[in-house]
């Protein structure tokens, strides 16, 4: 799989996905919710995170989501873009998001898987939104960066070394 270019999120889209996540920790009675790059990345978290390695959960969160996106490649899926995991005590919901970040919903008895999956689809449409519209501007730019690559000739290169 070619590895994508690395995701550039702005103050305003940023406000705007803790502004989601703080929102669904609260209506999911969640305890923690990050947004994860699916190369392992914390992009961003809500809840109870102090006592919570938040590195070492988003890259294996991303190594889940690689694992089973391997499983089902090979029952000729695309991929899976809902998980959930059920502990003792605590539970993990997954979600993909724009086919780029993934949604990690920690939650124990607190909460239900019922009303989890129903906070989440909401959030999704939200978050979807916000990472579409990043990438949308991150095409657009690496469109203008490679025109404006394009325009500068070899004499534009000799005045600028000499």
């Amino acid at each position: 799989m070619p590895a994508e270019s690395p995701l550039t999120v702005f103050e305003a889209e940023f406000r705007q996905i803790i502004s989601v996540l703080d929102k669904l920790v609260k209506e999911a009675n969640a305890k923690v919710v990050f947004i994860v790059d699916k190369d392992g990345h914390l992009i961003s978290a809500s809840g109870e995170t102090e006592n919570i390695d938040t590195v070492s959960l988003a890259s294996l969160t991303a190594g889940n989501i690689a694992a089973t996106s391997g499983i089902a490649k090979l029952l000729g899926e695309k991929e899976f873009s809902i998980l959930f995991h059920e502990g003792e005590k605590d539970n993990l919901h997954l979600s993909i998001i724009a086919e780029r970040v993934i949604l990690v919903v920690l939650f124990d008895s607190r909460s239900s898987l019922g009303l989890v999956r129903l906070r989440v689809k909401k959030a999704t449409e939200e978050l979807t939104a916000i990472f579409q519209k990043l990438m949308g501007e991150a095409a657009r730019s690496s469109g203008s960066a490679e025109a404006l690559l394009r325009e500068i000739t070899d004499e534009d290169i000799d005045k600028l070394f000499h």
